[in-house]
């Protein structure tokens, strides 16, 4: 009788943890949204290089100021016109201090990409170049004579595969290939002229960096398609007047850096020796791992941060005996300076700390890039958090400081453009857990209006990649917001499990050819450490993510039914016929250890497919039509399944969107869809 009553106790409780219920008014949503949105958004940020000025996107403009009194700043601006919708942006400072450089679609009538220099003498900004595609990333030469940025010829879209892909047609593989190079413009051109574009047709170009002679270029390429094959890149080196010369394969060197990817090449002052970051990564941009050295004329590279507890995201020479890196160390961001051994072939002899805080910190070039004075004195940069909204901030490096900043702090906040801006969700607490023998941390939004005496559900939140992480940072009104969750009054966790960046490339590594086994272990023993010492209602559990997210959403509820309700964004449900399908398959080698056709099993395991007759919990489906790296046949493919197994389900596809949404309606349209499923299915209130 007692396992009886203990039965009809439990069902009940899950059919009204399934009872349907009324999502937020139509009203009180725009009222949301509208209080996430608030405030002002900080873009690029970049600091001369004598210090004395500071450059800022903001709201689409572009912004310039004495860096001691950013409230002085003036546009800079290639607008013809005023009211005209266009994008300026990608800031570059010459060597001198005297010009600001940057690319703008403003002045042109079909929105074409041009380079302009600002030479803050009162006069208007002046094209330089004659362009017909896309341009990115400019970068003075170290004499300040020329500008080097990345070019996509006669482009149709955006460079990487996180845009929208181009309907397919003609022969596949062969014809519509867009390919970035780098091309050169004389930063003195009296009119706007056509550049030299110097790196060969045959290679696709990702990222670069000067030598410090201004003769040459280091840079990270592979053989186009772009979008597929960055994964498989390799090191060259370049005279402007030569031919490339590969440096480093990772893919042809035996040791720890075999297989993996390479990023932020920077070529060091004495020009010996270039520097990048290598590990194992899962998204162009998306950087994590140690910091290597391999030496400007090729050779062995060599480890500078074996077993170091932090992923390493982006890095900056001081001299060539020193490297400043940004890294992500647990939950924290933190500044390093590294020297190096006298021993060439030695790792870094040891390394301080400038400052960690729990907070997410950029310059908007690179991920975790900051913006330092030529004499690596400052480093400037945007931040925000959960419970700070973005602000631009400038830490010292080194005593006397070149800037006219008179406060002394470690770190000075030089923006005050949110003063007083509250956040409209709850409390942030970064929580750590142990699995399998590993060191866990995760993120924990607690429900806005928290009250300890009641019950709430909860939302896990998995993040994309798997190789990236969860950062706090300021709210917004994106699809799947934590902060909205929160603020309608769910716990929303945001777990970094293995595979994830933050604690080193043996943790990042953890879980490759394991997808969806560790990972979910550690997310499920997240759940757990919450559940113990929150007031979570374990019968509303909820599970959403996007990318990698996506995928282990479709996964996890093919194996636990703790999960009452699931959003998937641009998921994978099938690893084998994904293969076949996506644009950017030489990633998966690396986490697989084989192609598909070597080694089909090691795909079917981790495939929600496989399993899909254990699925059981209701789940929204999303995706865009024209999505590369998680193509929509297998959301397709997933909701079909759950419906064939009367499963609650809906599919919704996306018009015109790739994997990154860019049509603002899209991504509300997403969140107003999950709000609305989660609260269909486990309500915030009991």
């Amino acid at each position: 009788m007692r396992s009886f009553v203990s039965s009809l106790l439990a069902a009940s409780l899950f059919v009204a943890a399934l009872a349907p219920a009324q999502p937020p008014s139509a009203a009180h949503l725009d009222e949301l949204l509208a209080s996430l949105s608030r405030g002002h958004r900080v873009g690029q940020v970049a600091v001369s290089p004598d210090g004395k000025r500071l450059a800022w996107v903001q709201g689409g403009e572009i912004r310039l100021a004495p860096i001691e009194d950013l409230a002085r700043s003036r546009r800079v601006t290639a607008l013809s016109s005023t009211g005209t919708l266009c994008r300026e942006g990608q800031l570059a400072w010459a060597p001198d201090s005297a010009a600001l450089a940057f690319v703008s679609d403003c002045a042109s009538p079909d929105a074409q990409d041009d380079l302009y220099i600002d030479r803050l003498d009162g006069r208007a900004p002046r094209r330089i170049t004659k362009l017909s595609g896309n341009a990115d990333s400019p970068a003075f030469a170290p004499d300040g004579r020329s500008i080097a940025f990345l070019y996509v010829p006669g482009a149709t879209r955006p460079a990487g595969a996180l845009a929208a892909m181009s309907l397919p047609s003609g022969v596949i593989g062969e014809d519509g290939i867009e390919v970035q190079r780098v091309a050169i413009a004389s930063a003195a051109a009296p009119e706007p002229a056509a550049p030299a574009i110097v790196s060969p047709a045959g290679l696709h170009v990702y990222e670069f960096d000067w030598a410090p002679t201004s003769k040459a270029l280091a840079y990270i390429a592979a053989d186009p398609p772009g979008e597929n094959n960055w994964w498989v890149a390799k090191l060259y080196t370049q005279a402007l007047d030569g031919a490339p010369t590969p440096i480093l394969a990772p893919a042809s060197v035996s040791g720890a850096l075999h297989g993996l990817q390479m990023a932020v090449p920077r070529w060091s002052p004495d020009g010996k020796s270039i520097a990048f970051i290598g590990g194992l990564m899962s998204d162009q941009g998306v950087t994590g791992g140690d910091v290597w050295l391999v030496p400007s004329a090729g050779g062995d590279p060599v480890n500078l941060t074996p077993g170091r507890p932090a992923s390493v995201e982006w890095i900056a020479w001081d001299d060539s005996r020193n490297i400043y890196l940004s890294e992500l160390a647990g939950g924290d961001s933190r500044l390093a300076r590294l020297h190096l051994s006298d021993d060439p072939a030695a790792s870094a002899t040891s390394s301080s700390t400038l400052f960690h805080i729990p907070a997410t910190v950029r310059s908007g070039r690179l991920e975790m890039s900051l913006s330092p004075t030529a004499d690596r004195s400052l480093f400037v940069f945007g931040a925000s958090s959960f419970s700070a909204p973005p602000e631009i901030f400038a830490a010292r490096a080194k005593q006397p400081a070149s800037t006219p900043i008179a406060d002394a702090a470690p770190i000075v906040q030089l923006s005050h453009f949110n003063q007083g801006l509250q956040p409209a969700w709850g409390r942030a607490e970064s929580l750590n857990w142990t699995s399998d023998g590993f060191h866990v941390q995760g993120w924990l939004l607690l429900p806005k209006d928290y009250d300890p005496a009641q019950k709430y559900p909860m939302i896990v939140e998995v993040h994309g990649g798997p190789s990236a992480s969860e950062t706090p940072r300021w709210g917004g009104a994106y699809a799947l917001s934590p902060a909205a969750f929160s603020a309608l009054g769910y716990f929303v966790l945001m777990p970094n499990p293995r595979g994830s960046f933050g604690q080193g490339e043996a943790f990042t590594q953890a879980n490759r050819k394991d997808f969806g086994y560790g990972d979910l272990r550690d997310i499920l023993a997240g759940v757990d450490a919450v559940t113990a010492k929150y007031p979570v209602d374990p019968h509303r559990v909820g599970l959403t993510g996007w990318s990698y997210g996506g995928f282990m959403t479709m996964f996890a509820i093919t194996q636990t039914h703790r999960f009452r309700a699931a959003v998937a964004g641009a998921g994978i449900s099938d690893w084998l016929s994904y293969y076949g399908e996506n644009s950017i398959d030489q990633w998966m080698i690396p986490f697989f250890g084989a192609s598909v056709y070597d080694d089909p099993a090691a795909y079917a395991k981790s495939s929600a497919i496989t399993f899909i007759k254990q699925a059981s919990t209701p789940t929204l489906v999303v995706v865009g039509d024209r999505d590369g790296e998680c193509p929509a046949p297998q959301s397709f493919e997933f909701w079909h399944a759950l419906r064939d197994l009367h499963v609650p389900s809906r599919l919704v596809v996306y018009p015109n969107e790739g994997h990154g949404f860019s049509d603002p309606a899209h991504a509300r349209d997403v969140l107003e869809r999950a709000i609305d499923w989660f609260a269909r299915y486990m309500p915030p209130a009991p």
